[in-house]
């Protein structure tokens, strides 16, 4: 078996928008437009995805293994025949759950230098 597939760090770090790809699929599955919709919202804004960055990242997670396509459509009458919806494997949540403990870790780093508490500090107030 490959080292990529017995070791979820090896495919670590992710990029941010890979992250939250997968973070979106943790609950459901979804389809391309739906992961964007979730990503948008659970960021309040603060990450937009567009469509290349979107289905660039759908087509390398799929051949990483660590999202598969589904057969399950929802009722024809409730959504669109040409949708593709995805589903996080059991490696894509092991790599998900690595990378979260990775910048837990980082922040716990910054919370050990205060630096969390500095970056939220009002400006000209004593740290």
């Amino acid at each position: 078996m490959p080292d990529l597939e017995r070791n979820p760090e090896s495919h670590l770090p992710l990029t941010p928008a890979v992250f939250h790809i997968l973070l979106a699929l943790t609950d459901c599955e979804r389809h391309g437009y739906a992961i964007m919709r979730e990503v948008e919202e659970t960021t309040g804004g603060r990450m937009v995805l567009g469509p290349g960055t979107l289905y660039g990242a759908i087509k390398r997670l799929l051949n990483a293994g660590l999202i598969a396509e589904t057969d399950e459509r929802p009722d024809p009458a409730l959504d669109d025949a040409r949708r593709r919806y995805y589903e996080l494997t059991a490696l894509g949540r092991k790599v998900l759950a690595a990378e979260a403990e990775r910048l837990a870790d980082l922040v716990e780093v910054a919370r050990r230098k205060d630096l969390l508490r500095a970056a939220t500090a009002r400006p000209g107030a004593e740290p």
